[in-house]
């Protein structure tokens, strides 16, 4: 039975998306149907289809009471919307139907597994949320909540843990047919730790260890955690809050962090040998992964980010985008990250340039656009003289840009969005430090009107942005200050 809350969702993003006009919307990266989204949920692969849930408040472009909207696609690229699937509707989750997971049972039926929150007033008067963990299965459209719900709630947690921070449940289903589940929640010491919990049958849970701890050294809350084995390790993906800079590794606020070790199955233990950023933009949070039928580990993102969402315009009837899918694979210990290969399919109208020199700024003829994907490779004119610093702007005209420099000597890459056309002093440029041989450099830049997605020497590190520029700004140049040289290959993305 869909409930009247459902029900009320369902027929306003039906109406409401109408108002949306396709042009103003990203082409190839899935954005809400209406109203507000942030993290992606239930990313899974079910019955010929990828699926794609994500945080959802429908009636307004502002967080709100969180439903889960609902897309497919058979590529990863061209979405499908489909009517929202669940909604703040029980006594366990009125107050919202927080982010969660998505597998398949045995039996062909779709499974997801999301956190319930209940505001409980406290007695300073103020109110605080409570967490539980919760099911609803159904056919891949429509889903029912299971009767006994919460199938995990502050009776199911270690001793000390906040009944307050316990969200987010990532589960997978092992090769002997049991399941497992890690959710993100805060111990004692007020900072983070992951809790995996197992069960038979994907109804019936029952704690099992910690998985991880923080011990207060990246941020606080570790939310969207995400477990998995890649290239012979364990890799535990999470979204820390609140962090401090640990040099150019991390930023403050909210970010990201993944953690590669060895995993014994055994005794599903975890022991941590390398940790970096997952990526190094302003726009990035709350990733999940899938495992596609052919074998590859592909993860998405929500592409914003508490501490930046306040600068969109208050009267757009949309808010919030994922990136990318992104494939993933451990080289020399870190994390490697390429855009998922189905995009090299839209390419088209390729113009390329070869030994290019580049001394103060630069047009080439036919490389412009807000829809394309640009393969760069720099080097300095002279190895004795390597240049100061090398740019590529883009979203460009008389009046906006957003740009992406490199100074050598400093092995810093820079992306700057001052001039996008924000009104708002929200973040606007981040930097990361950068491996390179005297100057050279491989760029990979995929924009899609309102976002770039900066992929450095072939996945070793990226850096994602939004940009609210005009469409019509769709210039691209490329700056020295010194000599360099550039090969340049650009494709439009159809």
């Amino acid at each position: 039975m869909t409930s009247q809350t459902l029900r009320e969702a369902r027929t306003y993003e039906e109406a409401s998306e109408k108002f949306i006009k396709k042009e103003e919307r990203p082409d190839f990266h899935l954005s809400t149907r209406t109203g507000w989204l942030n993290d992606p949920n239930g990313f899974s692969y079910y019955n010929g289809e990828y699926h794609l849930f994500y945080q959802y408040h429908p009636y307004d472009s502002h967080w709100g009471p969180m439903h889960w909207g609902h897309a497919v696609s058979k590529d990863l690229l061209h979405w499908e919307y489909l009517p929202a699937a669940l909604a703040p509707d029980e006594f366990y989750d009125r107050d919202g139907c927080f982010s969660g997971s998505a597998i398949e049972l045995p039996d062909g039926r779709h499974l997801l597994m999301y956190t319930g929150v209940i505001k409980e007033r406290q007695k300073n008067g103020g109110f605080c949320e409570v967490q539980t963990q919760c099911m609803a299965v159904g056919d891949g459209r429509d889903y029912e909540k299971y009767e006994n719900n919460p199938v995990l709630d502050e009776n199911d947690l270690p001793e000390g843990s906040s009944r307050f921070d316990f969200r987010d449940p990532k589960m997978w289903r092992k090769e002997d047919g049991t399941y497992c589940c890690v959710i993100g929640s805060r111990p004692a010491d007020g900072s983070g730790q992951i809790l995996l919990y197992t069960s038979e049958d994907g109804f019936h849970w029952s704690f099992k260890k910690i998985l991880a701890t923080n011990n207060n050294r990246f941020g606080k809350m570790w939310e969207c955690p995400d477990f998995f084995k890649l290239d012979g390790k364990g890799v535990l993906l999470t979204s820390p809050q609140d962090m401090l800079p640990q040099g150019f590794e991390y930023h403050n606020g909210n970010g990201t962090l993944c953690l590669i070790g060895d995993y014994d199955e055994e005794t599903d233990t975890f022991t941590e040998e390398h940790n970096q950023s997952i990526d190094y933009g302003i726009d990035f949070y709350a990733t999940q992964t899938i495992l596609t039928p052919d074998g590859r580990r592909v993860m998405i993102a929500w592409m914003q980010n508490w501490d930046t969402c306040g600068g969109h315009v208050q009267d757009n009837l949309w808010f919030g985008q994922m990136t990318l899918p992104r494939e993933l694979f451990i080289k020399n210990g870190r994390l490697y990250q390429k855009p998922i290969r189905e995009l090299e399919d839209m390419r088209s109208g390729k113009v390329e340039y070869k030994d290019v020199h580049v001394i103060d700024t630069i047009h080439l003829e036919g490389i412009k656009g807000r829809k394309v994907d640009i393969e760069l490779s720099i080097a300095p004119e002279d190895d004795q003289d390597v240049y100061h610093k090398f740019s590529i702007r883009f979203a460009q005209n008389a009046q906006y840009q957003t740009s992406v420099s490199f100074r050598p000597k400093e092995s810093v890459l820079k992306i700057d969005r001052k001039f996008s056309g924000s009104r708002r002093a929200v973040i606007h440029q981040r930097r990361s430090k950068v491996h390179h041989e005297n100057g050279r450099l491989k760029l990979r830049l995929i924009l899609d009107l309102y976002s770039v997605e900066i992929f450095v020497n072939d996945g070793e590190q990226t850096m994602t942005a939004t940009m609210f520029t005009d469409r019509e700004a769709d210039g691209i140049s490329f700056c020295a200050d010194g000599a360099a040289r550039m090969d340049v290959v650009k494709y439009d993305l159809v």
